[in-house]
């Protein structure tokens, strides 16, 4: 789920005065059309089938890398940022008892126009900044999630967020050693929609769903 508009709040908020930060939110939060109701049904269909659980998520190369934000959800990822179809979203995200809350489908942010996906209104994507992602484990084997660093900073660092590495961080005192990252990666600037798949009183496209207790 990317943590929503609050973690890009803070990114904005940390990041250097020089970055400009376009229209980050969704400009559109209108009922849904025909066609984003047909989008919906499918990929509730098809994502509760194959990837019900994070189990499933994880068998099929999706990572987990958050705890659970202000909604309930626990965001993987596959690293794959330009989605190719309704099968195959950027992220999935579970409530901490494993079950599937809902996706993202993402593509490359190449310019300031909002894509057409899916036939989705594009005023519903949200806009996210490079930033590169990493998990930490600890001495016990316990991961630490929600770890990040902007794309910028970690470019002055002499990093190169395309191919984020273990040294880099290590380098930046992310972490003491490589042996402490779990995983790194790198989001790059894309599009993002966020959609619920369990049923939403709110709707779909809502930022929140009642019906699940952070």
């Amino acid at each position: 789920m990317l943590k929503r508009a609050g973690l890009y709040f803070c990114f904005a908020m940390l990041a250097t005065a020089s970055l400009a930060y376009a229209d980050q939110s969704p400009t559109y939060f209108g009922p849904p059309s025909s066609s984003e109701t047909a989008f919906v049904n499918s990929i509730q269909a098809d994502l509760m089938q194959r990837f019900p659980t994070a189990q499933d998520a994880e068998k099929a190369g999706y990572v987990r890398y958050t705890n659970a934000d202000e909604t309930g959800a626990i965001s993987y990822a596959n690293f794959q940022w330009q989605s190719p179809d309704i099968r195959h979203p950027s992220q999935l995200w579970y409530d901490k008892a494993g079950n599937l809350l809902g996706a993202d489908f993402s593509a490359y942010k190449t310019n300031d126009v909002r894509p057409s996906l899916f036939g989705v209104n594009p005023g519903r994507l949200y806009e996210f900044d490079d930033h590169v992602h990493y998990v930490l484990k600890g001495a016990d084997g316990k991961l630490t999630f929600d770890k990040w660093v902007m794309a910028p900073k970690y470019r002055a660092a002499g990093g190169d967020p395309a191919h984020p590495s273990v040294m880099q961080l290590v380098a930046m005192g992310r972490a003491a050693n490589v042996s402490q990252i779990a995983t790194v990666f790198d989001m790059p600037s894309i599009w993002d929609l966020i959609v619920w798949v369990k049923p939403n009183p709110s709707g779909a496209f809502a930022e929140k769903n009642p019906l699940v207790k952070p």
